[in-house]
């Protein structure tokens, strides 16, 4: 029996990866989703964070926690379902900027469950980008933890402006230029230009990933 479908949404901060995962799990309803965002927050409103190093551990402990909510959901896959060979094959779904550090773990599990990856990697201009994510991170509805150093559940901060971890414009480029978002690949590749992101054709990246699951 075939494995499942991981499709990876990847690429550079930004460029509508959060919604491209929402187009895609109304196409496919009955896929599963793995979200280190949904991880990250929750330990953070669990455990709170006094300084970055503490963050650091809360996130190093989130990747962790997503890689194994991945394999569940590969090995569970892998084990269940309809063997007829029209039928269509499970999907799992994450996004993230992923990089060459996150190659060899997804890689090593797409072997062992038999699974078959897709990565949809979103590229745009990187000042189209800095200004979105700028935006993204004054919103109100972004979980605090993403851009501060210190962080308990219930705290706030009425001027978003004054937070520690908002990117300058010189470190946003280099994290953009330098961790390898825009190179990453597993499996086949589909690449998409969101820079206008009312240009982009979600239903030829939903009609990309049918063809093939």
């Amino acid at each position: 029996m075939s494995g499942a479908i991981l499709v990876l949404v990847a690429g550079l901060p930004g460029t509508g990866k959060s919604y491209l995962c929402t187009r895609i799990r109304e196409r496919f309803p009955g896929c599963t989703q793995v979200s280190i965002d949904d991880i990250k927050e929750k330990l953070w409103e669990e455990h709170g964070f006094d300084n970055a190093e503490q963050k650091q551990a809360l996130d190093r402990r989130a990747l962790e926690i997503f890689f194994g909510e991945i394999e569940a959901a590969l090995s569970r896959d892998a084990h269940s379902g309809d063997t007829s060979d029209d039928s269509e094959r499970p999907l799992v779904l994450s996004d993230y900027p992923f990089s060459i550090k996150q190659l060899p773990t997804l890689r090593a599990l797409c072997e062992r469950y038999g699974a078959t990856a897709l990565t949809i990697r979103l590229t745009a201009d990187l000042e189209v980008l800095f200004e979105r994510q700028q935006r993204r991170d004054l919103d109100p509805s972004r979980h605090l933890g993403h851009i501060v150093d210190r962080y308990h559940r219930g705290d706030s901060l009425p001027d978003r402006s004054k937070a520690a971890g908002l990117l300058s414009r010189e470190e946003f480029y280099r994290r953009c230029t330098t961790r390898g978002y825009d190179t990453f690949r597993l499996g086949e590749l589909l690449e998409v230009d969101a820079t206008d992101l009312d240009t982009v054709d979600h239903e030829a990246i939903l009609d990309w990933i049918a063809a093939r699951s």
